[in-house]
C-alpha cells in the first residue's frame, strides 16, 4: 500500500507540473519565437539574398556559418556552467535573445557590397539563436517533470514549426509581391522580412521571461568571478562525466544522430539544386516540412510518452535511413516534396525526444552546464557529416552516392543507442555530482 501511495503521489506531482499550463505555454512559445530566424534567415531568404542582394558567394556563406558554429561551441559550455552556478539561465537567455533579434533587424541595413557587415550580423544572429538555445533547453527541467518532458519538448518543436512556417509565408509574400505592401521591389521585401524576424523573436519571447520560474541560487559575484567559476565547473564536468556511464553512451549516440540530421538539413537544398530542382520547388519543400512538422511533432511526442523515447528514436532513425536511400533515387520536384514530407514527420519529433531523454540523464542541479557541454561536443563533431558527403562526392563524382553515405551516421546512432539504459541513467543522474557508479552512492542532495 505504501508503494501504491508513493506512486500515486508521484503521478499527482507530475500532473501538477503538467497542469502549470502558463509556464509550459510560455516555454514552448520561445520555439515559436526563435524559429522565425531559422526559417527566414538561416534556411530560405538570407542565403539567396546574401548572394543576389549583398554580392556574397557560396564560400562566404559557408565561412559565415562555420565561424558562428565555432563561437557557439566555445561559449556554450562555459556560459552553461556559469548559469548553473548563479541560477540565472533566464538572464543569459534574455541576453542572447536581444542579441539575435537586434542582429536580425540590422540585416535590413547592408547593401550591395557590404559582405563583411552582413556576415558579421548573421554571425551575431547565429550566436543569439545557438547560445540562447543552450539555456532554453536547460529550462525544460524547470517547467516539466521527467515523465512529461517528451510531451513538453515536442510541443516546443511543434510550435517552432508552426511559428517559423507562418512568418516565412508572410515574408515570401513580401518578397514575391512587394507592390501589394507598397514596397518598391523584392530587395525591399527581403530587408523588411529580416525586420519582422527580429520583432517576432523578441515579442514572442516575453511570455517565457515573465512566467517561467527557475531554481534560485544564493550565489552571486562579479563577471570575472563568474567566468573563473564557469571555467572551473566546465573542467569538473569533463572530469566527472565518467561517473555517468549511461549519459556518456547516450551522448555518443546523440552525436551521430545530430550529425546525420544536421547533414540532411544543410545539404538538402544544395543536393536538390545539383540534381536540377528549381528554387521555387526548394522553398515549397521547406514549407511542406514546416507544416507537416507541426502536427507530426505533437504526435511524435505523444507516442514517445506512451511507447518510450528510445523506441521512437529508433523509428525516426529508420525513417531517416529511408529518406537518404530514396534521396539516392530522387529525380524530380515531386520526389523532393515527398522526402520533405517524410523529414517533417520525424525531424522535430526526433530532436524533441532526444532533448527530453538527455534532460533526464543529467544532474538536475547542472542542467545549463550539461546542455552547454552537449552543444559544444555536438557542434564540434558536426563537421563529420558534411565532410563525409564532400569526400564521397570527390572520390565518386556523384552527389547521389554522397547523400547515401549519410546513412552511416543513422546506423551508428541506432547501434550505440542499443547500449543505453535510460532508467539506469536516470538513477545515476540523481546521485550527488561526482559520486562513483559502483553502487556506493549516497542519497541525492536535493
Amino acid at each position: 500500500m505504501l508503494g501504491g501511495r508513493e506512486a500515486l503521489t508521484g503521478r499527482r506531482e507530475e500532473a501538477r507540473m503538467w497542469d502549470d499550463r502558463k509556464s509550459v505555454r510560455s516555454w514552448v512559445m520561445y520555439d515559436w519565437a526563435n524559429s522565425a530566424f531559422a526559417t527566414t534567415i538561416m534556411a530560405a531568404v538570407m542565403p539567396i539574398y546574401f548572394q543576389k542582394g549583398i554580392g556574397g558567394t557560396d564560400a562566404g556563406w559557408a565561412f559565415t556559418q562555420t565561424a558562428s558554429a565555432v563561437v557557439i561551441a566555445v561559449l556554450a559550455p562555459l556560459l552553461g556552467a556559469m548559469a548553473d552556478h548563479y541560477g540565472n539561465k533566464k538572464a543569459y537567455l534574455r541576453f542572447f535573445t536581444y542579441l539575435g533579434a537586434a542582429a536580425s533587424v540590422c540585416l535590413a541595413f547592408p547593401g550591395n557590397g557590404d559582405v563583411l557587415f552582413a556576415s558579421l550580423l548573421v554571425i551575431l544572429g547565429m550566436i543569439g539563436i545557438g547560445g540562447g538555445g543552450t539555456f532554453y533547453d536547460a529550462l525544460l527541467n524547470d517547467v516539466a517533470s521527467p515523465a512529461n518532458r517528451e510531451k513538453v519538448s515536442a510541443r516546443g518543436y511543434a510550435m517552432g514549426y508552426l511559428g517559423g512556417g507562418l512568418l516565412l509565408v508572410v515574408n515570401l509574400l513580401l518578397i514575391q509581391k512587394p507592390e501589394t505592401f507598397g514596397l518598391p521591389d523584392s530587395a525591399a521585401g527581403s530587408k523588411l522580412s529580416f525586420v519582422t524576424v527580429g520583432i517576432w523573436w523578441l515579442v514572442f519571447s516575453l511570455p517565457l521571461f515573465r512566467n517561467v520560474k527557475e531554481t534560485a541560487s544564493a550565489t552571486r559575484g562579479r563577471l570575472g568571478g563568474q567566468v573563473k567559476e564557469g571555467i572551473r565547473r566546465l573542467g569538473e564536468t569533463a572530469r566527472q562525466i565518467r561517473h555517468y556511464p549511461e549519459l556518456w553512451k547516450y551522448m555518443i549516440a546523440y552525436w551521430f544522430l545530430f550529425d546525420g540530421v544536421n547533414t540532411v538539413i544543410v545539404m538538402a537544398t544544395s543536393y536538390g539544386t545539383t540534381i536540377g530542382i528549381e528554387d521555387s520547388a526548394l522553398i515549397g519543400a521547406l514549407l511542406i516540412t514546416q507544416f507537416v512538422g507541426y502536427p507530426a511533432t505533437v504526435g511524435f511526442g505523444a507516442l514517445a510518452a506512451r511507447l518510450g523515447g528510445k523506441t521512437m528514436l529508433y523509428a525516426s532513425m529508420a525513417t531517416y535511413l529511408i529518406i537518404v536511400v530514396l534521396g539516392f533515387f530522387m529525380t524530380n520536384a515531386l520526389h523532393f516534396f515527398v522526402l520533405a514530407g517524410l523529414v517533417g514527420l520525424v525531424q522535430g519529433g526526433s530532436q524533441a525526444t532526444a532533448r527530453a531523454i538527455y534532460s533526464r540523464l543529467i544532474p538536475p542541479a547542472r542542467t545549463a552546464e550539461f546542455n552547454g557541454f552537449l552543444t559544444f561536443t555536438s557542434r564540434f563533431f558536426s563537421f563529420g557529416g558534411p565532410l563525409v558527403f564532400g569526400l564521397v562526392k570527390i572520390f565518386t563524382d556523384s552527389s547521389r552516392y554522397a547523400i547515401l553515405a549519410v546513412a552511416f551516421f543513422f546506423v551508428a546512432a541506432m547501434a550505440m543507442l542499443t547500449f543505453v539504459n535510460v532508467a539506469k541513467g536516470e538513477r545515476e543522474a540523481l546521485r550527488a555530482f561526482g559520486e562513483p557508479a559502483d553502487g556506493t552512492a549516497r542519497s541525492p542532495s536535493m
